[in-house]
């Protein structure tokens, strides 16, 4: 069960994306997916390296050593314009490419990251949801579940908020389609 202190961070992070200019429910889902995946692929090769300092050597390292920019701790604390710049044209591309290392073009995993995109527009809303994800603890193993249960709720809720809005073009194929007369 999300509690409501971690309620309040989900809150927030929603917040900045909405006023950021990013308002469909399911982008913002999105977007809070890829960041979260990339802050556990980092967490997960620190846990090897913490293990390697005893056996040695890293087994299958989620980064190769000219990889470690990429590492969620290493990008949240650049620059705004250096962060966006990097998480857009390398994070984003490392993503869409590890599959290929992990299980081949075929691995379930390829086939769901071959289409990731980036689409937070500015430096300032992607500097700033990076912080703020940063501050919720995902040590517990249930947070993961919880977070993404109540991101879903959102989406139950979006379109009763008035959240779903209509493009313009759509606007118009419709009322080209039906020809409306006085």
């Amino acid at each position: 069960m999300i509690t409501g202190e971690l309620k309040s961070k989900v809150d927030r992070v929603w917040d900045a994306f909405w006023s950021g200019g990013i308002s469909n429910p399911l982008e913002v889902i999105e977007q809070i997916t890829y960041l979260l995946f990339l802050r556990r692929l980092d967490d997960l090769q620190t846990i090897a390296e913490k293990k390697a300092r005893i056996t040695g050597e890293i087994e299958d390292p989620v980064f190769l050593p000219d990889q470690h920019h990429l590492r969620w701790s290493r990008f949240a604390n650049r620059d705004p314009v250096e962060m966006h710049a990097l998480v857009s044209d390398e994070v984003f591309p490392y993503l869409r490419g590890l599959g290929q290392q992990v299980g081949g073009d075929d691995s379930t995993y390829s086939v769901h990251m071959k289409d990731a995109r980036f689409t937070i527009p500015t430096p300032a809303l992607l500097s700033r949801v990076v912080d703020m994800l940063g501050d919720i603890p995902m040590e517990d193993r249930d947070t993961n579940g919880d977070l993404y249960e109540y991101l879903l709720s959102k989406i139950a809720s979006a379109g009763t908020n008035g959240q779903f809005r209509t493009p313009r073009h759509i606007i118009n194929l419709m009322v080209a389609m039906m020809a409306p007369t006085p």
